[in-house]
């Protein structure tokens, strides 16, 4: 029985059920805490499940050969491989993206429907109906074509939005609209009624919806972001939602988690706040796919896909 390090911030509850989930599912593993682990045995082990990991522990484990993540986003765990032969993986959760997908429609029915509208005029007791676009006018684009993307875009055609995406590289999705490049975005985004941002965070989309490009949507227009808060420039969308060139944002990823009570955008009316819970990673579920990548790598040595870490994904 072989030793795997499981390194997380999380509470010792939330630790504690990890552990249970993940040895139920590998049963010929051993899945210990750094604190269980001496040096000695530290030299030995080959695989760490990680989930927002303090990255300089990882260099108790001298030996490491891939690092499992708990989580689809990678960006901070990048650093600590990018130099070194160890492989990164990112959760690849079925569940994950499907949990995805039906935040991504719930979110922008609500704004299909002008929800945040009527609670602001439940507030004031307000009663006034707003006009209502219906689903065949209104154009949906997405940001980001991976897994997440993809499945995102399948629930939405299911209520026959006008679609389109923007990825890097080409995607054949039938009724939907694929752009590709700066200009393709600019074109895309002139077209948006509603733009859904599942776009990793790498050096190339950090800050990449600044002011010009947000710009570039129509007046009125509406946003939801939920994938990581630095791919929009904060700053940029404020002042474009108090001109009331953008018209609402749901906001579920910042550049600083948690939001400060202090923060402008708790009491922002055209913002929507939300804890980072558009696609929580389920214990059940998440333990099967890694269960099945540390299985399959034990017993035919097959290593799980790795992100590319010059990309970023």
């Amino acid at each position: 029985m072989k030793n795997i390090v499981f390194i997380s911030d999380a509470t010792a509850d939330i630790q504690s059920q990890w552990l249970a989930i993940l040895k139920q599912e590998l049963v010929n593993e051993s899945i210990l805490l750094p604190e269980q682990i001496s040096d000695s045995q530290a030299k030995d082990i080959d695989i760490a499940i990680v989930a927002n990991p303090d990255t300089k522990d990882l260099a108790r484990y001298p030996n490491l050969v891939w690092i499992q993540s708990l989580w689809a986003g990678v960006e901070t765990l990048i650093a600590a491989v990018i130099d070194k032969p160890i492989k990164l993986v990112k959760l690849d959760d079925p569940q994950l993206a499907k949990t995805m997908a039906e935040s991504v429609l719930a979110w922008t029915l609500y704004l299909q429907k002008n929800m945040a509208n009527y609670a602001q005029q439940q507030v004031s007791k307000q009663w006034q109906q707003l006009p209502c676009i219906t689903s065949a006018e209104l154009r949906v684009s997405v940001l980001g074509a991976g897994a997440l993307g993809i499945a995102a875009l399948a629930s939405l055609k299911n209520l026959d939005y006008h679609l389109s995406c923007w990825s890097r590289t080409p995607k054949q999705l039938k009724g939907i609209k694929n752009y590709l490049g700066y200009a393709g975005l600019q074109k895309m985004l002139s077209k948006t009624d509603i733009l859904i941002n599942l776009l990793p965070l790498t050096p190339e989309t950090y800050h990449l919806l600044d002011k010009a490009l947000l710009s570039k949507l129509p007046q009125g227009a509406k946003l939801i972001n939920f994938s990581r808060g630095a791919v929009i420039d904060s700053e940029a969308l404020l002042k474009l939602l108090e001109i009331g060139h953008i018209a609402h944002a749901v906001l579920d990823v910042f550049e600083h988690e948690p939001l400060t009570p202090n923060d402008a955008m708790w009491s922002n009316p055209n913002i929507t706040v939300l804890p980072h819970i558009s696609a929580p990673t389920n214990m059940h579920s998440a333990a099967k796919v890694i269960a099945k990548n540390i299985i399959s790598y034990r017993e035919n040595n097959i290593m799980p896909h790795a992100v590319d870490v010059q990309r970023g994904y």
